[in-house]
């Protein structure tokens, strides 16, 4: 083939169906294709730093708490992923996963690096996928990016409440067996002899009542994965017994004889100091170090109020009929964001579940946000209606949930009258109607 008749660098590029650039050590932009140019909107980009283009900032990202595939790829001389935020050319945030490569000239010297964007048009809307946009949480991702298509151990650390299941479950979805089985177990709901026989299975006659051979997790998620809860409550005993198994791939069975193979992704996680433990005695170092291949921070949502408004999102669209209370009022968002959360992103879930629970298909106010610490109490108190003053307060106040006793009592004050006893226990009729659905199949 004549020279003249080979395809230029740019007729190549243009090849990519995402947006595509070239970028030197100086995070100078030097080529790019025509879908680069069109998803950023700007005319000319070659000869810009790539960081003012996506990122809309004077600086470079890794000044900004995230991930730079820039300074990864020309460190290491390696092929990277990352998740980040990039504005498009209407200035609009959005998620795209970045995929960077190295670009060699001819004497082998590394020279530029080649980088796709490819973006996560349903980022929030997907339940398997992480909700949120501040730095902690994007430098968070950019680390499970890394790790998820690996085999490697990853311990997930973090208070209660922060989803550690949730990332887990991101971990195992973005594997390279993400259609294998996702398989947990919650080291803090059982009693050692529980746990072991959970985890590694049991033979038949191993103990009184094993009538049967069982299967442990480990053999149920063969091909997969086995998340490990609380793995810091693990007796000491069964420890020993679990290093084993990581560090052979073999297991035995209570009251077995033989070894038997698995291939699985274990995914650790705790709210407790692992290390102090160590040194404690009740968690034992060689498993430590074999744990801790690959730790996370998983943030607390104090670290990331920024990801708040997402997240009451987020929730309001999984609750029945939550889509009717959006969008919240910048007085709820502000009473929302002005908390710290010591229960984390399950209790922010509990005071918005709460808040439609009162609201009962009217706006949510900021008097519908009730926090606990505010009356020291978990009780909630519902206003009576005016005309309907009477001995029967009893009924005002409730937990997060009517009981039988409650529904029966408000109808029969109010003769059967479906919507007088609504009013009365403050939900909407169509919810008491599912009440009373309830109670009829009970």
């Amino acid at each position: 083939m004549n020279k003249e008749n080979k395809p230029s660098c740019e007729q190549i590029m243009n090849l990519f169906p995402s947006p595509f650039v070239v970028i030197d050590s100086n995070y100078t932009i030097v080529a790019s294709n025509q879908h680069y140019v069109e998803h950023f909107g700007e005319a000319n980009v070659i000869g810009q730093k790539c960081y003012k283009i996506s990122h809309h900032s004077d600086v470079p990202c890794s000044q900004n708490g995230e991930i730079c595939p820039l300074e990864a790829v020309f460190s290491k001389g390696e092929a990277t992923e990352v998740m980040h935020v990039h504005y498009d050319k209407d200035g609009q945030q959005e998620y795209v996963q970045l995929k960077a490569m190295p670009i060699y000239d001819a004497s082998g010297e590394l020279k530029y690096m080649g980088e796709l964007a490819q973006p996560v048009d349903d980022y929030e809307d997907s339940g398997a996928l992480l909700i949120g946009r501040s730095r902690s949480i994007m430098r968070m991702i950019s680390l499970l990016q890394r790790v998820a298509p690996t085999q490697s151990i990853v311990l997930l650390q973090g208070e209660s409440g922060v989803g550690k299941e949730c990332v887990a479950q991101y971990v195992h979805q973005y594997s390279n067996n993400p259609k294998g089985p996702f398989v947990v177990i919650d080291c803090s709901n059982l009693g050692e002899t529980l746990i072991e026989s959970e985890l590694f299975g049991y033979e038949k006659g191993a103990f009184t009542g094993a009538n049967s051979r069982k299967l442990g997790l480990f053999e149920s998620a063969q091909g997969g994965t086995l998340f490990i809860d609380e793995i810091g409550e693990l007796p000491l005993p069964l420890q020993s017994k679990l290093l084993r198994v990581l560090e052979t791939g073999t297991l035995r069975r209570v009251g077995g004889t033989e070894y038997i193979n698995v291939g699985v992704r274990v995914i650790a996680a705790t709210h407790r100091n692992l290390k102090q433990m160590v040194e404690d005695g009740s968690f034992r170092r060689d498993l430590y170090y074999r744990l801790a291949a690959f730790p996370v921070h998983i943030p607390s949502l104090r670290e990331r109020t920024d990801d708040i408004f997402l997240l009451s999102q987020h929730f309001l669209n999984q609750f029945e009929d939550g889509r009717q209370y959006l969008p919240l009022s910048a007085e709820v968002i502000e009473k929302l964001m002005s908390y710290d959360y010591p229960g984390n992103v399950r209790e922010l879930r509990n005071i918005l579940e709460r808040a439609v629970i009162l609201a009962a298909g009217t706006t949510i106010t900021v008097d519908y946000v009730i926090i606990e610490n505010e009356s020291g109490s978990e009780e909630l108190v519902l206003n009576q209606p005016q005309e309907k003053k009477s001995d029967d307060h009893l009924l005002l106040r409730r937990r997060h949930q009517l009981n039988t006793d409650q529904v029966i009592e408000a109808l029969r004050l109010n003769n059967g009258h479906r919507k007088k006893a609504a009013e009365m226990l403050g939900v909407s009729e169509r919810t008491l109607y599912r009440y009373v659905q309830e109670i009829n199949k009970a």
